[in-house]
């Protein structure tokens, strides 16, 4: 996916946009046991709290690619058959109607997931949206691919402000005085991905809030595929190769050239307007370490 296909679904949470009939999911304590369970009917559902729920998911589809944001890749084989693709297309073939398939997918993630002994919320929501086409694309405008999805987010509890709070006695969250809370997002992903602006299901898009936090076990148990470095595991490696491509001539000069020269190139890739995130080849390195004076062999 690409930022401006994020932004275009992101724009969809808001009571007027989305086709979001229910919000499902279940309150977890810090002995991972289940408090109770979430079957909201937004139709009847006090309009703050639908908007306030809608803020929650939106959340999960904020931030920067490649940093908060992840593409996680299923191999053929998975899709084929593998039982994390089976439990994720159930979910999202049902419209999480599927209450096995909830259940089984709250289990995984409460048996994978460590938050350190916070109690937090699974919420899940299915939306279809009857995709329009690009301006400049040829066709005459109608309505005539739907792109079918659910969102996760998976957010923490804790006291707060008046926001989204439990209600022990009729085991809801509801808007309140300060207590238990919901507050926004740790993680949560989108499935399947928005590529092309149509579904593709050889992909799911992993949402974090801290990008040095990937949480592996998590993502070991949902999508069983080896995610990508983090942003701070891609700064560092890319750290270490320079400095020890480049030896003693890692100057600190040449740090500061090739850091400005990588600048040049995102601000001009922004103002270009590209939805699609700039790439750094090695060719392309190779001619920034030249510019930046270091000799041909190194």
């Amino acid at each position: 996916m690409n930022q401006k296909e994020v932004s275009e679904l992101r724009r969809r949470f808001r009571p007027e946009k989305n086709a979001i009939r229910r919000i499902y999911g279940c309150y977890v304590n810090s002995k991972k046991e289940i408090i109770s369970y979430l079957d909201i009917p937004l139709g009847t559902a006090p309009q703050e709290e639908v908007e306030q729920y809608f803020q929650l998911l939106k959340k999960a589809l904020s931030g920067t690619l490649g940093k908060q944001l992840i593409d996680m890749i299923f191999s053929t084989q998975q899709v084929a058959d593998s039982p994390e693709h089976r439990l994720l297309s159930a979910l999202y073939r049902s419209g999480l109607k599927d209450s096995a398939a909830r259940e089984e997918f709250y289990q995984k993630v409460i048996q994978s997931l460590d938050f350190e002994g916070r109690n937090y919320v699974i919420l899940l929501a299915h939306d279809t949206y009857d995709v329009p086409h690009q301006e400049g694309s040829g066709e005459d405008g109608t309505e005539d691919t739907v792109f079918s999805y659910f969102l996760c987010a998976i957010c923490p509890v804790k006291d707060g402000k008046r926001e989204l709070g439990y209600c022990p006695g009729e085991h809801e969250f509801h808007s309140q005085i300060p207590g238990q809370i919901i507050s926004p997002p740790e993680l949560g992903f989108l499935f399947p991905a928005f590529d092309n602006r149509t579904a593709n299901l050889y992909n799911a898009l992993f949402y974090t809030r801290t990008p040095s936090m990937l949480y592996h076990d998590f993502l070991d148990a949902v999508f069983h595929t080896e995610p990508p470095m983090s942003a701070a595991e891609q700064r560092e490696a890319f750290q270490s190769a320079l400095c020890n491509g480049l030896g003693e001539g890692c100057s600190i000069d040449v740090i500061h050239a090739v850091h400005e020269q990588l600048w040049e190139k995102l601000e001009e890739h922004k103002s270009c307007g590209d939805p699609e995130p700039l790439a750094l080849t090695p060719q392309a390195l190779g001619h920034v370490l030249q510019d930046c004076g270091v000799p041909q062999t190194q």
